[in-house]
């Protein structure tokens, strides 16, 4: 069972996670998959992920969001670590999260973040390779100024297997999976 709502992504691209309204559609998705039997909800959506676990503890709904265990391989790996992103608004929800598990973790890390420009457009427009090409270029460029790659959209995963780059790329699908059955 699953929950998409674009208008949800859309404002809370517009005006942030943070948004009352967001927060609103998070709770009324939360709760229908909460309705329909969900022991556990995953959120997909590095750009809300944040804002859904926060909506998930005060409605005691257990939510964990896609990209966490990433980001808590990211920071066992240490050192410098590079987001990169498709979409703007899951820039900050990343790094911030990074820099949480890492503070909670006793960690420093240095993380920078980019932005592949173009990428999310041939997403929306259906053009799955494009997408991919675009940031598998991006990737190759990256290994000898990072120690860790994370890459900021589960949509992203396949753009690793398509080069070789040095350093651990790591995308959340496999890695939430894991972590949610281990």
């Amino acid at each position: 069972m699953w929950v998409v709502d674009e208008r949800l992504l859309e404002r809370a691209r517009r005006v942030g996670a943070a948004d009352p309204e967001v927060a609103e559609g998070i709770e009324r998705a939360l709760a229908e998959l909460d309705r329909q039997g969900a022991d556990v909800i995953v959120c997909t959506c590095s750009t809300i992920g944040g804002a859904a676990e926060i909506v998930g503890r005060r409605v005691g709904v257990a939510v964990v969001r896609v990209d966490r265990a990433m980001a808590e391989r990211a920071v066992a790996i240490g050192g410098r670590v590079r987001v990169v992103a498709a979409l703007e608004s899951t820039l900050a929800p990343t790094r911030e999260l990074l820099e949480s598990v890492a503070a909670d973790q006793g960690v420093e890390l240095d993380v920078d973040v980019e932005l592949i420009v173009g990428a999310w457009e041939r997403f929306e427009a259906g053009d799955g390779d494009g997408y991919l090409a675009l940031i598998a270029d991006a990737l190759a460029v990256h290994g000898l100024d990072c120690d860790v790659i994370v890459l900021a959209q589960a949509s992203m995963a396949e753009a690793a297997d398509r080069v070789a780059v040095g350093v651990p790329v790591l995308s959340s699908p496999r890695l939430a999976v894991a972590a949610l059955v281990g």
